[in-house]
């Protein structure tokens, strides 16, 4: 049936009738199996799929897993497969050569370990041999000043013996006029430790005291009560002193009469060795009344000598006594500039007796070359003078007859004509004031001439002395060649000529050089007195007196904040300056140079204006200082930095200072009821190298706080008390600053350790100067004809603000008692100027201007109360200031530099291993 029907279904369903049947069993046929087919697929497909795929991982043999891994020359059938897979190759490669070598660093590691512990071991040993050689170096040391202590004995002073009251067996020279220190001075009554005791007579208790000129008394009395040396014990005295002149006319005792009552003093034992007779003259005509008196061995100190009378290195010859009570106006005396004045030269005087003059002989200059001069040449310069007058080359005044009555003079010597108000005004007019010796060559020096000196060194008229056999006063320490021209006579004609060939540099050094020696040993009774003291001691090398130091009264304070807990406080600076001292406070050696600064330095002394090195201010009235000797010692000018030795940073700051290789500083601070502002400055300073101690001078008369607590910063902090509110008080030289440096700084000034630093390092090398920060400069106002104050930014810088600078000590002594009173009244009106009075001091000494460090220009306190510089009428105030100083002076002392020094590495960028070592550019 089967095969029928299909037969039947491939005909067609043609045939007997069945054709539809076959074609619908066909359709049915079909829809069965599409739908069985399907059936079959969406079941057993998907389970099957399932079966395999959880069963790929649990076939054990490789072969068998369907989806398994094949082969790596199955995978490396395409290139770039290839490719990676050369690489995967390398870095295989690569990493066992890098595990290879990272066994032999780990070897090679293993071996240094033990190395290192072997040099660690070997460290150990060292330090216990150094250890042994140190005490072994140290007994050395100790059994050496043993052995030295044993060998040599301790020096220590001699002690004083003093002579017997009656030494009447000192061997008396053949004459009086043969009187030299060495056979007419008793050096028993002045050992070198002496001390220089003077005993002073009174002039009171004598007849002639009551003839003595009031003001010359009363002046020398005064000077006498406060001088170091007098002493009231006249058995230790080592010179004995009497005022015998000016006497009044009047009542001038007989000659005889006055060399009895001399004879007849207390001490005069028997010959006067020992003793000084002392001669003041006020006015030019005072007349020569010891000349007929024999004084025996006493010295003798006046205006007026006769060569026979005369005895060089043994009498003295003593300036005029003009300003007797009074002290010189420096308002009054004219200024040094300009060099060149109205008058080339002036002279006014008249003769009134004079010798054989040399015009009536026949004489030819030939023949007074071969030695026939003339007795007097007055008649021949006035000839020459008045010639030169007349030809009116130059602006000159001379006039040989008085006006009105001339004063009275000696015989052959030029009358003063007027009054003393009428010639300063002729003299002032002047470049040169003549000085006409007197012609009598056995007159070696008359009252008139050191009046004429006087006068002409007053208001900076170069003196011109015809005739060098003069003794001028003080000539035997004072080069007079500096600030006078000596011109012998027979070279009057020559005169004009070398007058005018004469530079205006050194015009303005012999002003300014004649204007110290007026200053210093003409102007007040107390120069006049204390500078024939320094003469007689210089001559028996007695060293001075230390100058006194200004005692300071702490004021009691508590002490125990630790400094440096606030961080903000905390500011070293980036600047690395390498190895600092570290060392405990370590004062300034005292001066050492006593004796041998007397013996070996007597012209430089007495000829050179105060200052330091080559300018030391040794006057005679200005005693040593105590604690001088590396400041005399270093040498003038920048020295190379540690003496030669640099290189390593090491090296470098082991020898830094020169001669001065381990110094520190004083920091002093003023400061007025700021405290808070106060106690920031100090905190600030904790853990400073080079600081020595503190000093904070309290210029308040209201006293700290109680309950105030101060910092400790390692270093002493000295609190002093002040007498009154003054801005001097800043330079006073207290005693308790034991260092040669001092820093003065306000307590409101913002330093960084590295700053200050660099700053005393600079000041080591440079210790004549001011070294500081903030520069100012002086400026010429030509509207108004004066000097100006300037604070601006400039290339140029003349002073440095004592508000933040270094400086020597030895300029406070300078400042407080050597520097004219009136700067420092200046400075108490206003309250104002006193660091621009320094600048003025310190560049008046050393001709040197101030050195700058760093690029800091101001300072910046932020918080801190309104400052006094802040006010509008400060720099009013300061411009007034350098006005009246300069007229003080006589001159602007003030110098310009655009020097500034930084370190040799400034801005420079180095690798951090490199040594930094620094000095001057």
């Amino acid at each position: 049936e089967l095969m029928t029907g299909y037969t039947m279904l491939r005909n067609g369903g043609v045939g007997n009738g069945g054709q539809p049947w076959v074609l619908r069993w066909s359709s049915r046929i079909r829809l069965t199996w599409l739908s069985f087919t399907l059936f079959i697929i969406l079941v057993f497909f998907p389970l099957i799929a399932h079966y395999y795929l959880t069963t790929i991982d649990d076939a054990d043999d490789a072969g068998k897993r369907i989806f398994g891994p094949r082969t790596g020359n199955e995978l490396c059938e395409v290139k770039h497969v290839q490719d990676l897979c050369r690489i995967r190759e390398s870095v295989s490669e690569e990493l066992l050569q890098l595990e290879a070598k990272r066994q032999e660093l780990n070897s090679e590691i293993a071996k240094l370990n033990l190395k290192i512990e072997a040099c660690k071991k070997s460290i150990e040993n060292a330090k216990q041999d150094l250890l042994q050689l140190k005490n072994v170096i140290s007994q050395t040391e100790h059994s050496y000043k043993e052995l030295m202590a044993q060998n040599q004995p301790k020096l220590s002073l001699p002690i004083r013996l003093l002579p017997d009251k009656d030494d009447a067996t000192f061997p008396l020279p053949k004459s009086n006029r043969n009187c030299r220190l060495h056979n007419c001075f008793d050096y028993s009554r002045c050992p070198l430790t002496s001390g220089f005791p003077v005993y002073v007579y009174n002039s009171d208790d004598y007849p002639f005291g009551s003839s003595l000129d009031p003001l010359i008394k009363q002046a020398f009395e005064a000077t006498v009560r406060t001088n170091v040396y007098v002493t009231e014990n006249a058995n230790i005295a080592c010179v004995y002193i009497i005022l015998v002149g000016e006497m009044q006319e009047p009542v001038m005792p007989k000659p005889t009469e006055l060399e009895q009552q001399l004879h007849s003093l207390p001490y005069w034992r028997t010959d006067g060795h020992n003793h000084l007779i002392i001669n003041l003259s006020r006015k030019s005509e005072t007349q020569n009344f010891i000349y007929n008196i024999s004084t025996g061995r006493a010295m003798i100190a006046q205006s007026t000598f006769y060569d026979a009378q005369y005895r060089p290195g043994f009498d003295i010859v003593v300036s005029p006594l003009v300003h007797a009570m009074s002290e010189p106006n420096f308002l009054e005396i004219p200024p040094q500039v300009p060099v060149k004045r109205k008058y080339l030269f002036s002279f006014q005087g008249e003769k009134i007796e004079s010798l054989r003059s040399s015009l009536q002989e026949v004489r030819s200059f030939e023949e007074e070359i071969e030695g026939n001069a003339p007795a007097d040449y007055d008649d021949r310069i006035i000839t020459t003078l008045k010639a030169v007058q007349d030809s009116k080359l130059d602006f000159v005044l001379v006039e040989f007859t008085c006006k009105n009555q001339p004063k009275a003079s000696l015989p052959t010597e030029w009358a003063l004509c007027g009054e003393r108000d009428d010639r300063l005004e002729l003299l002032k007019l002047s470049t040169f004031a003549l000085i006409i010796t007197p012609g009598d060559t056995h007159l070696v020096i008359s009252a008139g001439c050191t009046m004429r000196l006087f006068e002409a060194l007053e208001v900076g008229a170069i003196p011109v002395v015809l005739g060098e056999q003069v003794q001028l006063p003080y000539n035997d320490v004072i080069r007079w060649n500096e600030a006078a021209l000596i011109i012998p006579k027979p070279r009057i004609t020559e005169v004009h000529f070398l007058l005018r060939s004469i530079s205006d540099n050194d015009l303005l050094a012999m002003r300014r050089q004649g204007r110290f020696l007026w200053e210093t040993y003409f102007s007040t009774s107390d120069n006049v007195f204390n500078t024939v003291l320094a003469i007689i001691r210089t001559r028996i090398q007695i060293p001075a007196a230390p100058i006194r130091e200004e005692p300071a009264v702490e004021i009691p304070h508590r002490s125990g904040k630790a400094a440096g807990t606030d961080p903000n406080m905390a500011d070293n600076g980036d600047l690395d300056l390498g190895p600092v001292e570290t060392e405990p406070p370590y004062a300034s050696p005292k001066y050492l140079r006593n004796f041998t600064l007397t013996a070996m330095d007597i012209y430089r002394n007495w000829n050179s204006a105060p200052g330091p090195f080559h300018l030391f201010p040794y006057t005679p009235f200005d005693p040593v200082l105590p604690s001088e000797a590396k400041f005399l010692g270093s040498g003038t000018g920048f020295r190379p930095i540690g003496g030669g030795a640099g290189g390593s940073g090491k090296e470098f700051q082991a020898a830094l200072g020169g001669n001065v290789p381990r110094e520190q500083f004083t920091v002093v601070m003023l400061t007025y009821e700021r405290e808070e502002v106060l106690m920031n400055s100090l905190e600030r300073l904790n853990g400073l190298p080079y600081l020595n101690k503190v000093v904070v001078v309290w210029n308040s008369p209201k006293l700290p706080s109680e309950d105030l607590l101060w910092p400790d910063i390692g270093v002493p902090i000295m609190v002093v008390r002040t007498e009154k509110n003054s801005l001097n008080n800043r330079f006073l030289p207290w005693d308790e600053i034991d260092t040669e440096a001092i820093l003065s700084i306000d307590d409101d000034a913002h330093l960084r350790h590295d700053e200050i630093m660099f700053g005393f390092r600079v000041w080591r090398e440079a210790r004549d100067r001011i070294v500081g920060f903030p520069g100012r400069y002086h400026a010429w106002d030509i509207p108004h004809q004066s000097w100006l104050y300037n604070s601006n930014y400039s290339c140029e810088l003349s002073m440095v603000l004592t508000g933040a600078a270094f400086f020597h000590k030895y300029y406070a002594y300078l400042y407080s008692y050597v520097m004219p009173q009136a700067i420092r009244d200046m400075v108490d009106e206003y309250i104002n100027c006193e660091d621009i009075a320094m600048n003025f001091l310190v560049s008046h000494l050393t001709r040197k201007p101030p050195i700058k460090v760093t690029s800091r220009w101001t300072f910046r306190c932020p918080g801190c109360p309104q400052a006094l510089s802040h006010d509008d009428s400060h720099f009013h105030e300061r411009h007034k200031c350098i006005n009246f100083f300069v007229k003080v002076y006589g001159y602007m002392p003030l110098l310009y530099t655009q020097f500034r020094v930084d370190s040799v590495l400034f801005k420079t960028r180095l690798p951090h291993d490199k040594t930094k070592c620094f000095k001057f550019i």
